[in-house]
Parts: structure tokens; C-alpha cells; sequence
């Protein structure tokens, strides 16, 4: 996995949370490959996450609504954080920019 990749994981400190996230992002990977989130619905894009969210509910004895919901919630705490980071970074090189 890249550095990149997992930028703002570190704002889920629960390791199974962050492992299931890890888990369902890849697979996303794979069966979304390099579609648009943004001009793609929704519906769409969970219809295919739905194979691994039912795996995982299975796995821990919730129903997939419950998975779901628990991944909404972690993913917006990631790009929760991974804004953050991008406002800081972005806030750091135009102070360093006006500094020229």
C-alpha cells in the first residue's frame, strides 16, 4: 500500500474499524476500478460494494445496514481528516510561498 493511500487512517483508532475500512476501500478498488465518484450514483457504486459489506456482516453477526452505516461513518471521518490535511498542507506553501 502507498503512503498516500491510507492518509488520514490514523484518525480511526479502533484497529478492526480501520481494518474493515482498509478492507472495503480495496475491494472497492478493484470492482470500481477508475470510475468517477462524483458522476456516478450512489446506488451504484454500494450495489457493488455490497458483496464484501454482506461478507463482513456475516462475518460478525450484524446485519449489512448495520455495516454500511459504520462505513459511511468511518469514511467521512477519514475525509474529515484527509480535508484537514489538505487545508494545512495547501495553508503551509502559501505561507511559504508569500515568504519568497
Amino acid at each position: 500500500m502507498s503512503k498516500t493511500k491510507n492518509v488520514g487512517y490514523e484518525a480511526i483508532s479502533n484497529e478492526d474499524d480501520r481494518a474493515m475500512l482498509e478492507r472495503i476501500n480495496t475491494y472497492a478498488e478493484q470492482v470500481l476500478g477508475d470510475i468517477d465518484p462524483q458522476k456516478t450514483r450512489i446506488s451504484f457504486q454500494l450495489d457493488k460494494l455490497k458483496p464484501v459489506m454482506q461478507e463482513i456482516a456475516d462475518e460478525k453477526g450484524v446485519s449489512l445496514e448495520d455495516i454500511f452505516i459504520r462505513y459511511m461513518d468511518l469514511a467521512s471521518v477519514v475525509s474529515a481528516r484527509q480535508d484537514a490535511l489538505l487545508k494545512e498542507d495547501l495553508n503551509d506553501n502559501v505561507m511559504n510561498f508569500t515568504e519568497i
